[in-house]
C-alpha cells in the first residue's frame, strides 16, 4: 500500500501515514515577515505548479526588530502520554485484564471491553521497561534517512528513530512535543511561528541537536535537486526558516494559512554530519558517505538502529542518550528496550509467525479475522481488536496513457467492477465502500454522502462505445484509432504480492472480460511498485492512502503536478478549491470547499475507489496499551509510545 502523510510527523512514537501538502504561493518582496497582517501572496502566484517551487533568497530580519513588530500567541506544547492517561482516567473500565483476555472477539460488546481493559496504560512501575517487542512490518525500508520516508514501514520505523518538534493526539489536534520543545508562539497575524527547543537534546554520536539543524533541513529539503518531493510539498509553503541560535527558531511564511500549523512540522536531519556530504551528492543516497550514513545513520529519536538484515529484520535499541544527558534523566524511558520489526511480506506467513510467538502484532487481513483467528489455537497466545480507521484504498487509472485519458473510460472501468462481490465475498462485509477522499465521518466530507458504486455493465459498455473503443476488427477485444494505429485495449494493473490485493485485482480482471478489455495483473514487491508509481511507469495501479488530520493534505494527490499525483489528474477548480481551503480559516467554510472537491473527484472519476479499511489487528496476550485513532494504533502521538508489556509476576 501506498501511504500518505499531512504533514511528516518525526516527533517519537508519532509517525503519521504519508501524505504531504503542496503549497502555492512565490515568494514577496517585503524583508518583514510578521509585520503586517495583509497577505503576502498574489492570485496570479497560485498557478505555479507544485515542482516547481524553490527556496527563495531571504533576509530575516534582527530577532529583537522582529520581536518589537510582533504579538504573539501561545500555542500548546503537549506530552502524548500525559494526554492519554488524563483521557483514561475519565473513562469506565468495562472490564478486567483477566476478563478482557478470556474473551472472543466475536462482537461490538466483546471488542469494546477488550480495548477498554487491555488499552490502559501501566500504573507505577508495572511496565517491565526491559521487554522487548518483536513488530511485523509487510516490506523493507527504502532508506533509514528521515526526509526519503514515504511508506508505511518507513513511518513505522523512522517514527521512532527521527527527531522532531511536533505531533497531534487521537483528536487529530496539532501540538508542540514537549519531549522535544519548551515553548511555541504564532504571531497574531498568522505570518510567524516561533518555537524555543529544550537544550537537552543529543543525536545519537553525542552532538547536541539545536535549531540550525532544523534550518538547515529546511534548506536541504527545498534544494531541488534533492529527490524528495513528498517532504518538500508542504514545506515549500513557507518562506523561510532561521535559527536566531542554537534554541531558537522562526518558520516564516508566505501568507497566513489554515494549514501554516502543519507545514512546519518536516523531519530534521544532522547538520554537523550533512553540510559536508550534501552538496557533493544531493542524492543523499550515491556517495559512499552516504551509503554508510543508510547503515548506520546518526539519528535523533528515542531508538537507534543497531541491526539490519535487508528483507528479514530491522532491530532498534532504547538510546540512553536519549533520556539521560550529561548524567541526569530528562525524559522517561520509552517501554521497550529493544524493538525487532520482522519484514514478512506475504499474510500468511505472518500469521502464522503470530500464532507460533515470534511476533508480538500485526494487521490482520479480512479472512483471517473472520476464519483464522476465531479458535483456541490463536486465542492461547493473543488477543485481537478493531475500530474505524481512515485508510482507503482504490485502482489508480494512468491519465498519461491513451486508454485512461477520457474521463468516460474511468467512469467505465467504475461501472464494470463488482463492487458488492468484493465487499461481501473477499473482504467478507468488514469493509465499508468508499466513493472518494474523505472519510463519510470526518468534517472534512461536509456532511455530502456520495452513492456508493455499483456494478452496470451496460452503462460501462456504453461509455466504452461512446468514447470510441470498439471491436474493430471482431476479435473479441475492443480497440481504438490511436495515431492511424489500431490499438488494442489491453493494459496491465500494478499490485502488491499480498493475495487479498491479488484477488481483488483479479475480480477487475474478470468483470473486463465480459465487456471486452483485457487486463494483465502483475503483482509486485512493495518498494518496486512504489517507484514504479512514483515515475509513473503503469498504466493502473492498485493502492491505497491514509488520510491526512488536515483535508488540505490531499493536495498532494490531486493537485496538478503534484509529488504523489502517481495518475497525472488535473482540474483547474480543484486547484482553486485547495488555493481557497486553506486561506479559509472558518472550518464549515472550508469543508463546503473539500466536499465540492470530493464532488469534482467523483465526477472525473481519475481512481475508482473500492472501500475504507479499518483497522484490524492481532496482539499479543502479553502486550497492553493499544489505542486506537482515525490513524490506527500508531501513526499519532503517543501511538506505539502506549504499548507496554508488564513485568512478570
Amino acid at each position: 500500500m501506498h501511504s500518505s502523510h499531512d504533514r511528516v510527523v518525526t516527533s517519537v512514537y508519532a509517525a503519521a501515514l504519508l501524505v504531504v501538502m503542496a503549497g502555492c504561493s512565490p515568494p514577496d518582496d517585503d524583508p518583514i515577515a510578521g509585520a503586517t497582517a495583509e497577505p503576502i501572496a498574489t492570485a496570479t502566484a497560485d498557478v505555479v505548479p507544485p515542482a516547481a517551487r524553490q527556496a527563495e533568497a531571504f533576509e530575516p530580519p534582527p530577532l529583537d526588530r522582529l520581536e518589537a513588530n510582533t504579538k504573539w500567541i501561545d500555542r500548546p506544547v503537549r506530552d502524548g502520554l500525559t494526554l492519554l492517561r488524563a483521557a483514561q482516567e475519565q473513562e469506565p473500565v468495562l472490564a478486567t485484564t483477566a476478563e478482557a483476555l478470556e474473551l472472543k472477539n466475536d462482537s461490538a460488546e466483546a471488542n469494546a471491553k477488550i480495548l477498554s481493559a487491555l488499552g490502559r496504560l501501566p500504573d507505577g512501575d508495572a511496565a517491565d521497561l526491559t521487554a522487548r517487542i518483536d513488530r511485523h512490518v509487510a516490506g523493507d525500508l527504502g532508506s533509514t534517512n528521515p526526509i526519503m520516508i514515504s511508506t508505511t514501514a518507513e513511518f513505522d520505523i523512522l517514527g521512532l528513530t527521527g527527531f522532531g518538534l511536533f505531533s497531534f493526539g487521537r483528536d487529530l489536534e496539532p501540538f508542540a512535543s514537549a519531549e522535544t520543545v519548551t515553548s511555541w508562539k504564532t504571531s497574531a497575524d498568522g505570518l510567524l511561528d516561533k518555537v524555543v527547543l529544550r537544550d537537552d537534546l543529543v543525536w545519537s554520536d553525542g552532538t547536541p541537536i539545536t535549531a540550525h539543524d532544523v534550518a538547515f533541513s529546511y534548506t536541504v529539503i527545498m534544494d531541488p535537486r534533492v529527490p524528495v518531493p513528498a517532504v518538500r510539498s508542504g514545506t515549500d509553503q513557507m518562506r523561510a526558516v532561521h535559527a536566531y541560535d542554537d534554541r531558537t527558531l522562526v518558520f516564516f511564511h508566505r501568507e497566513p494559512l489554515a494549514t501554516n500549523v502543519w507545514n512546519i512540522n518536516f523531519p530534521v536531519l544532522p547538520r554537523h554530519v550533512y553540510e559536508k556530504t550534501w552538496e557533493d551528492d544531493p542524492s543523499l543516497k550515491d556517495s559512499p558517505a552516504h551509503v554508510k550514513l543508510e547503515a548506520e545513520p546518526v539519528v535523533g529519536g528515542p531508538y537507534e538502529i543497531v541491526e539490519r538484515t535487508r528483507g528479514q529484520q530491522i532491530v532498534l535499541r532504547r538510546r540512553k542518550s536519549w533520556s539521560h544527558v550529561k548524567g541526569k534523566q530528562v525524559r522517561d524511558e520509552p517501554y521497550f528496550a529493544e524493538i525487532r520489526f520482522r519484514i514478512i511480506e506475504d499474510p500468511n506467513t505472518s500469521l502464522l509467525a503470530l500464532k507460533s510467538g515470534e511476533i508480538d502484532e500485526m494487521m490482520l487481513q479480512p479472512e483471517q479475522w473472520t476464519t483464522q483467528t476465531t479458535d483456541a489455537e490463536f486465542y492461547a497466545r493473543n488477543t485481537k481488536a478493531t475500530a474505524p480507521e481512515w485508510v482507503s484504498f482504490h485502482f489508480g487509472w494512468n491519465i498519461g496513457t491513451p486508454f485512461f485519458a477520457d474521463r468516460r473510460v474511468r467512469r467505465a472501468m467504475t461501472y464494470a467492477f463488482d463492487h458488492d462481490r468484493m465487499l461481501d465475498k473477499l473482504c467478507y462485509g468488514l469493509y465499508v465502500p468508499c466513493a472518494g477522499p474523505f472519510a463519510a465521518d470526518s468534517w472534512m466530507a461536509a456532511g455530502l454522502k456520495l452513492e456508493p458504486s455499483k456494478q452496470d455493465l451496460d452503462k460501462a459498455e456504453a461509455l466504452l462505445d461512446e468514447a470510441g473503443w470498439i471491436d474493430r476488427d471482431n476479435d473479441g477485444i475492443r480497440d481504438k484509432e490511436i495515431d492511424g494505429k489500431l490499438v488494442p485495449f489491453e493494459f496491465s494493473m500494478l499490485v502488491n504480492q499480498q493475495p487479498h490485493r491479488i484477488k481483488i485485482a483479479t475480480l477487475l480482471k474478470e468483470n473486463l472480460d465480459q465487456i471486452g478489455i483485457r487486463m494483465n495483473v502483475r503483482p509486485l514487491e512493495a518498494t518496486v511498485l512504489q517507484q514504479l508509481t512514483q515515475e509513473k511507469k503503469f498504466q493502473a495501479y492498485f493502492g491505497g492512502w491514509g488520510s491526512g488530520t488536515d483535508p488540505d493534505s490531499s493536495e498532494n494527490i490531486w493537485a496538478t503536478g503534484a509529488g504523489r499525483n502517481f495518475v497525472g489528474y488535473s482540474n483547474p477548480e480543484v486547484d482553486r478549491l485547495y488555493v481557497e481551503g486553506r486561506r479559509e480559516f472558518d472550518k464549515a467554510k472550508r469543508a463546503e470547499k473539500y466536499g465540492r472537491i470530493q464532488q469534482i473527484l467523483s465526477e472525473d472519476q481519475p481512481y475508482t475507489w473500492l472501500y475504507w479499511r479499518n483497522s484490524f489487528y492481532g496482539f499479543s496476550r502479553d502486550l497492553r496499551g493499544y489505542v486506537f485513532s482515525p490513524r490506527g494504533p500508531y501513526h499519532y502521538s503517543p501511538g506505539f509510545g502506549s504499548i507496554w508489556k508488564p513485568r512478570a509476576e
